[in-house]
């Protein structure tokens, strides 16, 4: 097979977007578009959209179709934008990459099929066929801890090797995960790391490429990866002054994914100037404790500016 590899994207921090809904149970547009400006505004390199910050399990083939429609349209080209692919056959994974193409996607990130169980191979040859047939890089999600589902070190390796479109990895695990996946993938892939940001500037040391948080503190991190870059003693130091003051926030929203979902939106839409939070069941009702916490977080943070 040729090696038609595409352009990496470019390394840094790609916020993904949570979904919001209003009182109605319904899409919320507003809420998505003032996170693109946000995100914009905030320094951030790109913006993902549709994983599992974005609640993309609990919405409906139109409701991300629309949803990618918005943040497609405000985003205008502005920065990069990666789209995750979550869907359960192949046939619908290609419907949904060529969508996110039309949108303007510049990345897909493909989540495997959501059956556990399978043998390693046919993991391989899901994300495969979703690269073949991408006209944009093509990543792949591998969250074992969050979907029950993952490749191994060895299998990653094997995808890089036989799928050349495939060009990244989101990883969701400690740092010394991620330094161990670009030790064996060497420069065949770009690793990004999730989980909302933990060990930031730890993931950089390992070498990622970049972060793929949410937008809770988005803007803050951004600046956090650019400091690191710098490479001098004083930007590494206030780039882990900056880390310090966001790392209790982090750790108390990442408890669970649930938590992460509960608690991290209501601290962006705090930040974002929205309104009451309405969540889609199934979820993490908010206690009075928590929510007194997640508005000392986000009381102690700025309001985007937008």
């Amino acid at each position: 097979m040729p090696d038609i590899r595409r352009a990496p994207l470019p390394r840094g921090i790609y916020p993904m977007l949570y979904a919001y809904f209003d009182e109605h149970g319904r899409l919320d547009q507003d809420a998505a578009e003032r996170q693109v400006e946000a995100a914009v505004a905030g320094g951030a390199h790109g913006l993902a959209v549709l994983g599992l910050g974005t609640e993309v399990n609990k919405l409906s083939a139109a409701e991300r179709q629309a949803l990618l429609g918005w943040v497609g349209r405000a985003l205008a080209g502005r920065l990069p934008l990666a789209v995750t692919i979550a869907e359960a056959d192949i046939e619908r994974a290609l419907a949904a990459a060529e969508s996110a193409q039309r949108a303007g996607a510049a990345c897909l990130i493909v989540q495997p099929p959501p059956v556990k169980g399978l043998p390693e191979d046919d993991y391989i040859r899901f994300f495969g066929a979703v690269a073949d047939a991408a006209a944009v890089p093509v990543g792949i999600q591998n969250a074992p801890d969050f979907l029950g589902i993952g490749l191994s070190l060895d299998g990653i390796a094997r995808l890089a090797d036989h799928h050349p479109n495939v060009t990244m990895l989101k990883a969701e695990g400690p740092a010394l995960y991620a330094h161990a996946v670009i030790e064996a993938v060497g420069d065949r892939l770009q690793v990004f790391n999730g989980r909302g940001g933990l060990e930031l500037t730890d993931n950089l040391r390992a070498g990622c490429a970049g972060m793929i948080p949410a937008m809770d503190s988005a803007d803050v991190q951004a600046a956090i990866f650019d400091l690191m870059q710098q490479g001098d003693q004083a930007s590494e130091g206030e780039a882990e002054r900056l880390y310090a003051r966001i790392l209790p926030m982090t750790v108390f929203v990442m408890q669970s994914l649930d938590s992460f979902l509960c608690y991290g939106k209501r601290i962006t839409a705090r930040r974002l100037g929205l309104g009451p939070v309405h969540d889609r069941a199934p979820f993490l009702a908010p206690t009075p404790t928590g929510l007194a916490w997640a508005e000392r977080y986000a009381a102690a943070l700025p309001a985007f500016a937008i």
